[in-house]
């Protein structure tokens, strides 16, 4: 089976980066301590707006934010449904599950899971 992928893409006011990262490693942690195989989260620094779509465009960033981009990996679909799940679900989110706690305006996230197609790696 090859690993299934989850992507999200949010706009971060810059000045809710210190909120962010914390939020991120505390959902990471939860997703690593349910199972999943990786997570990783990043925020642009290189993300120009295009002529018909873009980053940028999909979020309406605006001044003062940046692009998070977060990925979860899985050993497969099954495990990532049962991995999302138990997450919502994890107590110790409870609090940060609150929508006017978000330090974003998830109204302009978005997300979605992919099949991996091919997967390389520099390891030998």
């Amino acid at each position: 089976m090859s690993p299934y992928i989850d992507a999200i893409v949010i706009p971060v006011p810059r000045a809710n980066l210190d909120a962010y990262k914390r939020l991120s490693e505390e959902w990471g942690k939860a997703h690593l301590r349910h199972g999943a195989l990786y997570y990783s989260d990043s925020i642009s620094d290189d993300a120009q707006p295009g002529k018909i779509t873009s980053f940028p465009q999909a979020v309406q960033l605006k001044d003062g934010e940046v692009i998070a981009l977060a990925w979860i990996v899985y050993r497969d679909k099954e495990d990532r449904d049962r991995i999302g799940k138990a997450v919502m679900e994890d107590p110790q989110l409870k609090e940060s599950m609150d929508p006017t706690k978000m330090p974003f305006d998830g109204k302009r996230m978005f997300w979605g899971g992919f099949e991996t197609i091919i997967g390389l790696s520099a390891d030998h």
